[in-house]
């Protein structure tokens, strides 16, 4: 079904949901913890893919298996650090700090020098969304947002790695619960003593959020995109984050941000049009249990 949605569409759909799942994980934090939250929903979700994909890993080699645990570790990795950064800055220059990561895939990845333009200009986007000249951001959750960059480069190196191994729903039964227990090491000390049934329903419904939908959805998109085309589609997220931190945040973007924000969705659009990726056979591991 998937296959008729463009791939630049299920891509925006993800963010939407990501950034959405994100504010909304906010008001979780006084009770449970920015890890707790994060450790909850990756939880909710292991559980969620487990139970649809219900993979077996019987018949799996060491190498078959190395591609989804890493990504589920950067999952884990890319997602603490992001809540933690959250916990101190604005969700949108989380958000574009944050960017940089995927920024630097398209760099890496572009075979046209012409391509080149996009993360040049989508760079100055995030510049003038971040407003480093001000020196009012917090210097840790600026570290924070930049180590999630890290995780979200590698997230998307190694997702499409994924979608071409393992069909359906695979690969992310095996990455969310190794992502669940990267985050439990933090998580599970914060969230231990504001545990409630009202807690675990709402995080039930953010997980739906973040990460089930995004990631099924980024899943789908990594499987028709270049890595360089969905890099740098991800510069439109600073300006869906900043949108979504205005009307469920009350963060309010300055004329300056605003004008970061249009740079940025120029560089998505010019990126997605000309980075198309041809959908190939998987490797089929775990070809029609999904």
């Amino acid at each position: 079904m998937t296959d008729r949605v463009p791939a630049w569409t299920l891509a925006v759909g993800a963010m939407m949901s990501v950034q959405i799942g994100a504010a909304l994980s906010t008001h979780l934090f006084p009770a449970i913890g920015p890890v707790g939250t994060v450790w909850l929903r990756l939880t909710v979700a292991a559980v969620f893919f487990l139970a649809i994909a219900r993979p077996s890993l019987a018949g799996l080699t060491a190498r078959e298996l190395r591609t989804p645990v890493a990504l589920g570790v950067m999952t884990g990795v890319m997602t603490v650090f992001f809540v933690l950064a959250l916990d101190r800055i604005p969700l949108g220059t989380v958000v574009a700090i944050e960017f940089l990561g995927p920024l630097g895939v398209a760099v890496v990845r572009s075979r046209d020098r012409r391509g080149l333009l996009w993360p040049l200009l989508a760079f100055a986007g995030v510049v003038l969304l971040t407003e480093p000249w001000t020196g009012t951001v917090d210097p840790l959750g600026v570290l924070y947002a930049a180590l999630a960059g890290v995780g979200w480069a590698a997230y998307i190196v190694l997702t499409q790695q994924v979608g071409d191994r393992f069909s359906g729903m695979q690969g992310l039964a095996i990455t969310m619960p190794v992502a669940a227990v990267v985050a439990a090491f933090v998580g599970v000390p914060q969230a231990v003593g504001g545990l409630t049934w009202q807690v675990l329903g709402i995080a039930v419904a953010l997980a739906v959020l973040l990460p089930i939908l995004p990631f099924a959805l980024e899943l789908q998109a990594l499987r028709r995109l270049t890595t360089a085309a969905f890099g740098t589609l991800m510069a439109l997220e600073p300006g869906i984050a900043t949108l979504v931190g205005a009307v469920l945040l009350a963060q309010i973007p300055g004329l300056v941000q605003v004008v970061g924000v249009a740079l940025v969705v120029v560089a998505g659009v010019g990126a997605e049009r000309s980075g198309h990726r041809e959908p190939g056979p998987p490797d089929v591991v775990g070809e029609g249990t999904a």
